[in-house]
């Protein structure tokens, strides 16, 4: 069973990055590399992500303390809220900054009845660093905050007692303690931001361009994909660097020192500073993530109209007419696909997706005490001191890592988490040229993306069974399939449903590989909603603004559930 996933990898993730390579002679990646206009881009990649990564810090990292040194009623709320513009698609959340501070956004409609100055925040970084804090500040609460939770008090309390002021111990014993956790932390939202798309295309407009947008401009604008392949080479070689730091430091997390349950490490709110701090996160992070949102449910039941009159106000009324126009070809082009076919292609990949995923993640999970074994292989050969060794070891020593690590299932499936989706799009739209035509290509591209998270979220539930249980079951006569349905399958579902829903959600907000894969006939709910923006007049702009608000609901429903059903203790981010 273990050869069906690693077969899949194979062929629709390393085999379309090969065909990237192919296409690429060393000429040609020469060129691009001594190109201005390369490092350009690249050093504006590296700034926005450096900006938004400290920008997103300042955000998080008061209310990791928060929810990981109090226990408060809402605190579990306070969590599944901050989790939920992770997931949500980068179309929705640039159109919900829209509706917001864009130029017909509720904020400037709200300064021009009071007949002051609007602001113009869309298409310029301001835009692009605020979106990203939208979405990587959960990633700091959930690493951070759980990681604050299990340091043990104690270490502090002696430290007061000998007279250390607040200050002292924050600088000297909890900070160097939290120091792991905020470093994998600030390097996971640098890989999310490093590889942004739809942020910077919808919010950051012509006058920005990343990597990730300068390889879907040369493929779809100028038609030159060997260029394309080039950046494409370019951005894989960083993201990679970046996921191995990330690996190296995220390891060190495990080794921390004098951990105890959160149960004894976390108090109550008991002082009035204590409470006013958790009431002033806590609302501030509720306005900052639901007012886009908000702003975005709300744009798709108004409409507004501009009166021609001498006041020059803004009038506005509440429809369903977007809605109802989700179903209609005013114009009846023949080739005019309603978006309500939108959202039906997006359902139908969304389950393929679901499925195929969930597949090849329970077929992973027979691989896994056997990828258990190769990691700690792997962390007994890395942990020898290499000064000690002589030459011939240290080769033998290097050969056996590099075997070892090539045979951890768990680590090769999670090789895509290095990979944009722009980039793997472009390696589909290489290497299955001849079948571009097929809408099967899209849930098998999500299929990729979507697996990491899978394995991730099945994977520590399934480790975490018990082997008395099935040796005991194998002794009364049953079967290794007996084993599985009855003892495995029962133990992992709450987790196969929170894999399922993650898996969905994923697909149904998927942008950047479909961007370059989807046909016209078959668009999916980004497509539309991206095209739909970029056409003029109020009907356009209001119908994306209703398929938005439609996928935002779905998704947001989807990591609700994911919340609720999620494994406690055992789960993985």
């Amino acid at each position: 069973m273990i050869i069906i996933p690693l077969l899949f990898f194979a062929l629709f993730y390393l085999y379309p990055l090969f065909a990237i390579f192919s296409l690429s002679n060393a000429s040609e990646i020469a060129a691009a590399l001594i190109d201005l206009d390369t490092w350009r881009i690249t050093a504006f990649t590296f700034w926005q992500a450096l900006l938004s990564t400290i920008a997103t810090l300042i955000v998080g990292l008061p209310a990791a303390y928060l929810v990981g040194r109090y226990h408060f009623r809402g605190r579990d709320l306070l969590r599944a809220l901050t989790a939920i513009p992770f997931v949500m698609p980068t179309l929705v959340v640039g159109a919900g900054f829209s509706a917001l501070i864009g130029e017909r956004g509720w904020i400037n409609i709200a300064l021009e009845s009071l007949n002051l100055p609007t602001i113009k925040i869309v298409n310029t970084l301001a835009a692009i660093i605020l979106a990203h804090v939208f979405y990587n500040t959960t990633i700091v609460i959930r690493t951070v905050g759980d990681y604050w939770s299990h340091l043990d008090p104690r270490l502090t309390q002696v430290a007061r007692t000998l007279g250390a002021n607040p200050i002292r111990i924050f600088t000297t014993i909890t900070l160097p303690l939290l120091m792991p956790s905020i470093l994998a932390a600030s390097l996971l939202v640098f890989i999310f931001d490093f590889t942004s798309f739809g942020v910077i295309l919808i919010l950051g407009g012509a006058g920005f361009a990343t990597l990730e947008v300068e390889v879907y401009r040369q493929t779809f604008a100028f038609f030159d994909l060997p260029r394309a392949a080039a950046l494409s080479l370019v951005q894989l070689l960083c993201t990679f660097a970046l996921v191995a730091i990330y690996s190296r430091v995220s390891s060190r997390m495990t080794r921390v020192l004098n951990v105890r349950s959160s149960e004894f490490t976390q108090k109550p709110l008991r002082t009035f500073s204590q409470k006013l701090f958790a009431f002033i996160i806590t609302v501030s992070l509720f306005v900052f993530l639901l007012s886009p949102l908000i702003s975005l449910a709300a744009r798709s039941v108004m409409r507004l109209e501009a009166d021609r009159g001498q006041r020059g106000e803004v009038r506005y009324g509440f429809t369903f007419d977007y809605y109802t126009a989700l179903f209609e070809n005013e114009r009846g082009q023949a080739f005019f696909v309603t978006p309500i076919e939108s959202i039906r292609n997006s359902l139908l990949y969304a389950g393929a997706t679901m499925v195929m995923a969930i597949s090849l993640g329970l077929m992973s999970l027979r691989g896994a005490p056997f990828a258990t074994k190769q990691s700690q292989a792997l962390t007994e050969i890395a942990s020898q001191r290499t000064l000690a060794m002589t030459a011939w070891s240290r080769i033998v020593s290097s050969v056996r890592f590099v075997l070892l690590g090539m045979t951890n299932l768990e680590a090769i499936l999670m090789l895509p988490l290095g990979t944009s989706a722009v980039t793997l799009g472009l390696g589909f739209l290489i290497a299955f040229r001849t079948f571009i035509t097929s809408p099967i290509l899209i849930p098998l591209a999500h299929t990729v993306i979507a697996l990491p998270f899978v394995v991730r979220t099945l994977l520590p539930t399934y480790r975490a069974i018990r082997p008395q249980w099935r040796n005991a079951a194998m002794t009364l006569g049953a079967s290794p399939f007996e084993v599985w349905r009855r003892i495995d399958l029962p133990l992992i579902g709450r987790a196969v449903i929170v894999a399922g829903a993650f898996a969905f959600a994923l697909s149904l907000g998927e942008f950047g590989a479909t961007t370059l894969l989807s046909r016209p006939e078959f668009p999916t709910v980004p497509i539309a909603i991206y095209n739909f923006i970029g056409q003029p007049g109020g009907l356009n702009y209001g119908r994306a603004m209703a398929l938005s608000t439609i996928l935002m609901t779905v998704t947001g429903a989807g990591i609700l559930l994911i919340e609720r059903l999620r494994v406690r203790g055992v789960g993985e981010f």
